[in-house]
């Protein structure tokens, strides 16, 4: 596993402080980033792969300053957001997921493979041909995963992926992430999706107020919210 590393990290938006000196050393196969709207968690998840630099202190991957060599770190550090809509950039499906193949140096036939590989293992291979954003909420996020886990990251960073979706695509997707080599890091409002992961991190006004196991820090997160 990577080893992240959060050294005295601040970050403020204009006069509002969302970050407060964070120091976190992130090994786990599966981390959960939990925490009230607006307290910091998604900021924090942002960083890992230089998308936000912060204002004071770094944050490394193996060693790798996030914010300096942000491309470095983004080829091992794949990030999955929200809305997949904002990830979907091609016409279809298939043509999405070469498209995150296009400097890779592989061949037309490598990336076909690949792409056929990602297709079947989301269930997707009935659609390669469709137009990408006419998929369902579900699929979308699926395809989004699937073009992420094609380029062979060792971390997936995922941003609250099941939030815009129904309990059953909801279910789906985390499944997904759950099924990936890869060390995943969710930020999630949905603590059943935290079951069976290695380490949450509680995350309220900016600062890390616990730290632990799925069972220790879900009961702890919903006392502190009431």
């Amino acid at each position: 596993m990577s080893e992240i590393v959060f050294d005295s990290v601040s970050h403020s938006f204009g006069d509002r402080k969302v970050l407060r000196d964070i120091d976190l050393r992130l090994h786990e196969r599966r981390v959960g980033i939990i925490g009230a709207n607006g307290s910091g968690k998604s900021t924090l998840a942002r960083m890992i792969n230089g998308l936000l630099k912060p204002m004071s202190g770094t944050v490394t991957v193996d060693g790798v300053d996030a914010a300096r060599k942000g491309a470095q770190v983004r080829r091992k550090v794949g990030f999955v957001f929200t809305d997949p809509d904002t990830q979907i950039v091609m016409p279809t499906v298939s043509e999405d997921l070469a498209f995150s193949l296009r400097r890779s140096g592989l061949s037309k036939q490598e990336i076909a493979a690949r792409v056929e590989e990602m297709l079947v293992r989301f269930g997707l291979e009935q659609h390669g041909e469709h137009p990408a954003h006419l998929l369902s909420g579900g699929q979308k996020q699926l395809l989004a995963i699937g073009a992420v886990l094609i380029r062979g990251p060792e971390v997936i960073v995922a941003d609250e992926p099941t939030t815009l979706l129904d309990l059953r695509n909801a279910r789906v997707v985390a499944d997904a992430l759950d099924s990936v080599d890869q060390q995943v890091i969710v930020v999630t409002h949905q603590l059943a999706l935290l079951e069976g992961f290695d380490r949450v991190i509680v995350i309220d006004d900016g600062a890390v107020t616990f730290d632990g196991t799925p069972a220790e820090a879900v009961p702890a997160y919903r006392a502190s919210v009431g």
